[in-house]
């Protein structure tokens, strides 16, 4: 406990890179702060900073070292919320790393229906790619995760799994709107927006791809940004491909959308998980199980 300030500063020298800007950014003197870095290696009895010409970088020591501070702050969150518990009052911090689809409306949907019940908890949300989400989770920046197709699942425990076939959207006048459901191949012959390459979406459409001879992902747009995407064929007469739980089309936008077949593409896996072996604080372990009940509800 004693050492929490110490830590404050360590890890305001790591994201600044040097002392000099650590010290501005924290509004302390250069020379107090390097006194305070000091005086922290000589308690430890070993130098977690390499000193370089232009700044500090963590040495294999300081990385351990920040593994235990980020250990220990997410244990000692985790007892707060407890004793929250104990005494009846319902708090807690709960951060989410998650990918762009379940922004606009699932999560708001859920984390509003979570505070309604427990007021006292507070949020972050954070969208991050597949390999960013699992970077948080090890990292304890983030609780939960919920992303599709991780990259790797070393540290990422699977709490729910659920399969979310790729919609296209299209004007409501489009030749393919006609449809119940679309062949890739059809898809792919008008003009179209896609995700880049390092979203799951368009890994997906890649794939089907190598087994049609007559088709391509060949974007006229590429964007980050589904929003972005859901939104531009208001705008010019293209096609745009989305997992459906991002998906709430407004009546008068004009635009609808339709699956894929999936004899043609696989559904992607929206995975819920969180860092393998942690325990998690009361408020994220009940907000990750009312998530299970939503998302086995949209299996059904």
């Amino acid at each position: 406990m004693r050492h929490l300030k110490d830590f404050k500063f360590i890890e305001g020298v790591i994201r600044a890179g040097s002392i000099r800007k650590a010290s501005e950014d924290m509004n302390i003197t250069a020379s107090a702060l390097n006194r305070r870095i000091n005086r922290f290696e000589d308690e430890f009895g070993y130098e977690i900073f390499e000193r370089l010409p232009r700044g500090v970088r963590l040495n294999p020591a300081g990385e351990l070292l920040l593994h235990h501070i980020r250990s220990n702050r997410s244990d000692f969150a985790r007892l707060k919320s407890q004793v929250a518990d104990l005494s009846g009052v319902r708090r807690g911090h709960v951060s989410v790393a998650c990918s762009q689809a379940l922004l606009p409306y699932f999560l708001p949907r859920e984390i509003s229906r979570y505070r309604g019940e427990h007021p006292g908890v507070t949020f972050s949300v954070n969208a991050r790619d597949r390999v960013a989400a699992e970077r948080e989770l090890t990292e304890f920046a983030s609780d939960i995760a919920l992303v599709f197709e991780p990259l790797t699942m070393v540290d990422f425990e699977v709490v729910h799994a659920s399969a979310q076939p790729i919609h296209i959207i299209m004007r409501a006048d489009h030749p393919l709107a006609d449809c119940e459901e679309v062949r890739l191949r059809d898809a792919l012959r008008f003009p179209h927006i896609a995700p880049s390459e390092k979203f799951a979406v368009r890994v997906l459409l890649e794939n089907a791809t190598r087994t049609l001879t007559s088709a391509d992902v060949n974007p006229l747009i590429e964007s980050e940004s589904f929003d972005f995407m859901r939104h531009y064929g208001q705008w010019e007469d293209l096609i745009s491909f989305q997992f459906p739980i991002g998906l709430d089309l407004e009546p008068g936008a004009g635009l609808v959308s339709r699956p894929l077949a999936e004899r043609d593409v696989a559904p992607g896996s929206l995975l819920l998980g969180q860092l393998r072996g942690r325990t998690l604080p009361v408020a994220s372990a009940r907000f990750m199980r009312e998530l299970v009940v939503s998302l086995s509800a949209l299996d059904n």
